[in-house]
């Protein structure tokens, strides 16, 4: 089956493989104390990932961890 890349601005779609790995053992307040030097690697891990290190900003890593806390609120 054919996915498209992911890159930094698609921080939902990031948000969703972050949770697809992680699951229930992150919850609101587990994701929101992730330092962003783990998220950005846990981000470049993802298969299909095609943004680049040099390309992350503290607004992406803001951005997808946000998403990825509404994506945890969505499948409670």
């Amino acid at each position: 089956m054919f996915e498209p890349p992911i890159y930094w601005p698609d921080h939902e779609d990031i948000a969703m493989k972050l949770h697809e790995r992680f699951g229930d053992d992150f919850n609101e307040s587990k994701i929101y104390r992730v330092r962003f030097t783990e998220l950005l690697e846990w981000v470049l891990e993802i298969p299909n990932f095609k943004g680049t290190r040099e390309e992350c900003n503290e607004g992406h890593l803001e951005m997808i961890q946000a998403q990825w806390v509404y994506e945890w609120r969505d499948n409670q």
